[in-house]
């Protein structure tokens, strides 16, 4: 056996693994975003009650 014969697999398991590490990224990235804008939300709201208060 040459080690051409293992060539094509070699490069499916090179694609599986970017698809693996692209796919985790974004989901990262998506993370981040969700929790960013609960934070903004959050931030907000706290804002909006001491606005509140101050009208009181």
């Amino acid at each position: 056996m040459s080690v051409l014969e293992h060539v094509p697999l070699l490069l499916y398991i090179l694609a599986a693994k970017t698809l693996i590490l692209c796919l985790a990224f974004a989901g990262v990235k998506v993370y981040q975003r969700k929790r960013l804008e609960a934070k903004q939300r959050q931030l907000e709201a706290e804002k909006q009650q001491q606005a509140e208060k101050k009208d009181n």
